[in-house]
């Protein structure tokens, strides 16, 4: 756990220094006048690479030069099949490699000579957590026509030979990258030279990020105390509560000593039984699966079906229970052990006789986690074990305390209840995943908060006594703890509702379906790009004398969503944003054409890159200027393109983004004084 926390801690450092995807290519001979054209790429552990036919992100596609000598036949085909996963942000399912991927392209051969055939890769890899590069690479692939056969009717007729005007660099230039294309020409495409020796070396005190992105730590503790949460809670069900006076007295009313043994022991007995639960879930299923599985439509049907029976089985609609038989054989051996296998088997039928409460905890934990990665079962069940088994020790220890636990009652039938409506809460969530993901249109964001306002709302109503389940009796007066869920339950049904009308609804918005679902959205209030073209952005910073903020983004990217969503609409950061600043987004991802005069080819070695692309052209902006090629990417520069402080990457705090938004506009003033 504590690797791969490093090594997402690490990711700010040197994650620009490793190439995420490596290649290799081989030409195979299929006829006499037709070959096969296979790249081969090797996906580093962690990373994923969007295949060929991904929607919503930023697809990867191979451009082929055109040469008289050869022509190809079909388009480029992948394997093995990609894997899929919804992504809410993006409103689709994308498509992608990891490990490896092979890329066939089929072409003739039109001429008996030797010809290089250029190859240009552009695509997008990225990290679990969401954060991605741009993957780009060139080949130079040597065919030797003579080995050969064209056919006549493939052989072209030669043309005549004129001297054709392009913009490749020459060889001759090729010592220093700034010297192979002049400044002009630099500040024309750009509005700036980022490779100008001066501002490059003004600009490396800022080439470090403000923030950096801990999502997999925040994850892996977020799961651990929903354990421990869970774990608590299933303290007081009927089903466990009930037995820790029961099993205490029987350890201590032996030998104080012996018995504070024995109950610590019964307890990492517990512990050990609820962990390897979920290694056995990570050991079967592995680290991809159980990412496949949180993003299948089909399992999440499933997930929600299962959370569904939990709910029924809390409200009162029938038992869950294991088969008496299991329970039996495993008290059986308790009575046969002896010393610590007596005190283990004591534990297990403890987890088995208490299933019919800790079943739908486990499950929905469970559930939760393998959408966390594959660790989280593990520390979900760590967190879980470690709440239910500390009481055991704890009393054990203190036994004294034990008469100042409430008396088993009704109360703990209303804890169970309480919790179905929980998982009631947590079962749609999943079925948006899998309406999303196939597209059904059943649950757009408005019927899914109704749906959540009518269960908040019968649970105010259930907390008042109002509506009652099985076996409960009306209650003779409303006890202060009742009032006061009633009261959290009102509170919550009156926030859900301005949602019906767009209201963003931050506290729940990462289980709530994208806002594009909802039919009717009056609330306008997100931050749109002045411009999305660095040229014209310089000019008017200029004439209204403000800074740049440049939005190094995706169409494509994840993360940069989720900024825009949740910090751009900050009020204080909107307001601060939309006066103080020019913000430019430019797309490194935007598959428009260029112009021939922006479509460049920079020489570095034995590489050609040559930009085709709007997002060729900011991609290679954003790696001269900051040395790095993620997103999102936000950038404060003066009208010369000088930086004027650190970076900012992926990090919805609100507050660190607005004062860094001040310190950038503090050292704007200054310099411009």
């Amino acid at each position: 756990m504590f690797k791969k926390i490093f090594f997402f801690l690490l990711i700010p450092i040197f994650i620009f220094g490793q190439e995420p995807v490596t290649w290799s290519y081989e030409v195979k001979k299929i006829s006499t006048d037709e070959a096969n054209i296979i790249f081969n790429a090797y996906i580093e552990d962690g990373w994923c690479l969007y295949s060929l036919k991904t929607k919503g992100a930023l697809p990867g596609e191979f451009i082929f030069e055109e040469n008289p000598a050869y022509k190809l036949i079909g388009n480029t085909t992948e394997s093995p099949k990609p894997k899929s996963k919804y992504e809410p942000d993006l409103g689709a399912t994308t498509t992608f490699f990891e490990g490896e991927a092979t890329f066939t392209q089929k072409i003739k051969i039109l001429k008996p000579e030797k010809f290089n055939i250029e190859v240009y890769y552009s695509g997008q890899a990225c990290l679990h957590d969401g954060m991605c590069v741009m993957v780009k690479n060139a080949f130079a692939i040597p065919i030797d026509g003579s080995q050969y056969t064209p056919q006549l009717s493939n052989i072209p007729i030669p043309e005549d030979d004129t001297n054709e005007q392009n913009n490749l660099l020459t060889n001759e230039d090729s010592n220093k990258l700034d010297n192979r294309i002049d400044t002009s020409k630099f500040t024309k495409i750009f509005g700036i030279n980022p490779l100008d020796s001066a501002l490059q070396a003004y600009n490396e005190q800022y080439l470090v990020e403000k923030s950096e992105s801990k999502t997999s730590d925040r994850s892996l503790w977020g799961i651990f105390l929903a354990g421990i949460l869970g774990g608590l809670v299933a303290l007081v069900t009927p089903c466990v509560w009930p037995m820790i006076p029961l099993t205490v007295s029987f350890f201590i009313k032996r030998n104080k000593r012996k018995g504070i043994k024995d109950a610590t022991i019964y307890g990492l007995s517990i512990i050990i039984i609820y962990v390897s639960l979920g290694l056995l879930i990570t050991l079967i299923f592995g680290a991809n699966a159980l990412n496949a599985l949180s993003t299948n439509p089909w399992f999440n049907v499933f997930f929600f079906l299962l959370l569904l029976v939990f709910a029924i089985a809390f409200l009162g609609g029938f038992d869950l229970t294991l088969p008496s038989s299991w329970v039996n054989a495993m008290d059986r051996r308790a009575e046969k052990a002896t010393g610590l296998f007596s005190i283990f088997f004591m534990a297990f039928t403890l987890v088995l006789v208490s299933f019919s409460c800790t079943g739908p905890i486990i499950g929905t934990l469970l559930v939760e986690a393998i959408t966390e990665g594959y660790l989280a079962p593990f520390i979900g069940m760590l967190g879980f074990s470690i709440a239910l088994a500390l009481p055991f020790t704890l009393f054990a220890l203190f036994p004294q305390l034990i008469s100042n636990l409430p008396k088993s009652g009704g109360w703990m039938n209303t804890v169970k209840v309480t919790l179905g409506f929980i998982e009631l809460f947590f079962a749609f969530k999943f079925l948006s995943v899998a309406d999303l993901a196939s597209h059904w249109g059943i649950l757009d964001r408005e019927i899914f908060i109704v749906i959540w306002v009518a269960i908040a709302f019968i649970m105010g109503l259930y907390f008042l006594d109002v509506i009652r389940f099985k076996g409960e009796e009306k209650k003779q007066h409303l006890s202060v703890i009742r009032f006061f869920l009633a009261l959290i339950s009102f509170a919550f049904t009156f926030y859900l509702i301005p949602g019906l009308w767009g209201a963003p609804l931050k506290g729940v918005s990462a289980f709530l379906p994208p806002i594009y679902t909802q039919d009717f959205n009056i609330n306008e209030q997100h931050v749109k790009a002045d411009y999305k073209d660095l040229i014209p952005a310089i000019e008017f910073a200029r004439n209204v004398n403000k800074p740049l903020l440049i939005d190094f983004s995706g169409y494509g990217c994840v993360n940069c969503r989720e900024m825009e969503a949740s910090v751009w609409t900050d009020p204080k950061v909107k307001d601060f944003l939309e006066n103080n600043f020019v913000l430019v987004s430019l797309y490194v991802d935007d598959k428009t054409l260029l112009s021939p005069e922006q479509s460049i080819t920079i020489e570095d070695g034995n590489v050609k890159t040559k930009l085709r692309t709007v997002g060729d052209k900011w991609s290679f902006l954003e790696f001269s200027l900051v040395k790095r090629q993620s997103q999102p990417m936000y950038v404060i520069i003066d009208h010369n393109g000088r930086i004027l402080n650190e970076l900012y990457g992926y990090n919805k705090n609100p507050n660190k983004f607005l004062e860094w938004l001040q310190e950038g506009l503090e050292k704007y003033n200054l310099s411009n004084r």
